[in-house]
């Protein structure tokens, strides 16, 4: 793999500024790093705390199999994690192994930090991996996966709807009888009918793809914002608050969870990574697929996406067979259905799907339903200019400050902008 010379102008941007904090991370990491410690295996990722301590368990089982062998886990936040492993791997340092979702290979492509995969394993290895836990980017692969998915889907309180709606206008006829039922205090509903974090363009893509829209062209570059569809889908996901008044004044991620899960919101759309929580609150929870917009005859697609291991491109060879032992370990079917049973999350080994546990399962056989009707999240480096450039127009047109269709317009010149300037 060529090294250091060929990166590109964006990924040195990225560290611009970043010599200082190198060096922090140097000086207050350097206990958790692996590749200098041969019976040690260091691992950053960004999981929530019911996955940090599924991770948890499974390490510790692998430690007491393997006595002398030291295994290192670390939380970071997701932003956190993917600059502060790029600045630590360029410097030769940083874990052995990264873990998150998938959007972050490109980045880690890009800044050369993460090594390939398929040298190092068998074929026969991979054979019974779904083909979306298996993340390959300009011919190689550079991640797999224990999970798939990390997508949004409806998720609804049982007691308050029986029944989930299946088109956009059912899913405001039950909304609104919902609040009906539960009645008004001041003028706003004892229980809403949907909560959701709006204010965030993640969480609006469903209702983009539903009417027929994507964040690029097809040669996955180019973006695709200042469209009918755009525009469409910024009026309905206005109109479900201002019209049909079905979801609160305000709600961000923190406001909509709150509101689930006080039972003060019947329906919610919200990802995987929520749904056990849900149940420890005691909700008698449904998961079902986002709804089907009569007008474009369309699914709400949510972006999907793995999440997985990335092998630092520092590990000396001489550790490497250890490593790929502890990655082997973490993905086995063994640890897929613990994982599995334990996140109500979708694992990657196909064997693992045909498990009585994993087949009766209603949440989990309706999630991937979900994966199926969603959309892979592209995990071009240019992802991140979309995002940055969808989210001041789109939280304008929430806040009624732009129009839809001078949010489309400025969001599609903002995404050209940053993403020449990456370049540059």
């Amino acid at each position: 793999m060529k090294r250091r010379g060929g990166r590109t102008g964006w990924g040195w941007k990225l560290l611009v500024g970043g010599v200082a904090l190198a060096l922090v991370l140097v000086a207050l990491e350097s206990c958790s790093r692996g590749s200098d410690n041969p019976r040690r295996v260091v691992i950053w990722h960004q999981m929530r705390p019911e996955e940090r301590s599924v991770l948890k368990d499974l390490l510790e089982r692998y430690q007491k199999a393997h006595p002398g062998i030291e295994l290192v886990q670390l939380y970071k936040e997701t932003e956190e994690l993917r600059s502060g492993y790029v600045i630590a791997a360029i410097a030769g340092q940083g874990p052995d192994l990264v873990y998150g979702p998938s959007d972050a290979i490109g980045i880690y492509v890009a800044t050369e930090t993460i090594r390939p995969l398929e040298p190092l394993l068998r074929p026969a290895e991979l054979a019974d991996f779904d083909s979306a836990g298996l993340v390959h980017y300009h011919g190689h692969l550079y991640q797999i996966a224990d999970k798939i998915g990390n997508h949004l889907a409806l998720v609804y309180n049982k007691d308050l709807v029986p029944n989930p709606p299946q088109t956009d206008s059912e899913l405001i006829t039950v909304a609104q009888n919902v609040q009906q039922r539960s009645g008004y205090v001041a003028g706003s509903p004892r229980i809403y009918g949907l909560a959701w974090n709006y204010t965030e363009p993640f969480f609006f893509i469903p209702f983009l793809t539903g009417f027929g829209g994507w964040v690029f062209a097809p040669d996955g570059v180019t973006p695709t914002l200042d469209t009918p569809a755009m525009v469409q889908a910024l009026k309905f996901v206005q109109k479900l608050r201002d019209v049909y008044h079905i979801v609160p004044r305000e709600a961000d991620y923190i406001v909509a969870d709150a509101l689930f899960k006080e039972k003060k919101a019947a329906m919610l759309i919200n990802g995987d990574w929520s749904w056990a929580g849900y149940l420890d609150k005691g909700i008698h929870l449904g998961v079902a697929p986002l709804p089907r917009i009569t007008e474009t005859g369309l699914w709400c697609a949510p972006m999907t996406s793995a999440k997985g291991y990335s092998l630092n491109v520092n590990v000396k060879q001489e550790k490497l067979p250890l490593i790929l032992d502890v990655l082997r370990f973490l993905l086995s079917k063994e640890s897929e259905l613990y994982i599995a049973e334990k996140t109500l999350t979708a694992p990657t080994r196909k064997s693992v799907y045909q498990e009585p546990v994993i087949a009766s399962n209603e949440i989990l056989r309706n999630s991937l339903l979900q994966i199926r009707h969603g959309r892979p999240i592209p995990i071009e480096p240019e992802m991140r200019a979309v995002w940055d450039a969808m989210r001041p127009p789109y939280q304008a047109v929430m806040g009624g400050a732009m129009t839809p269709e001078d949010a489309a317009r400025q969001m599609q010149a903002l995404a050209l902008k940053k993403i020449r300037d990456m370049k540059e």
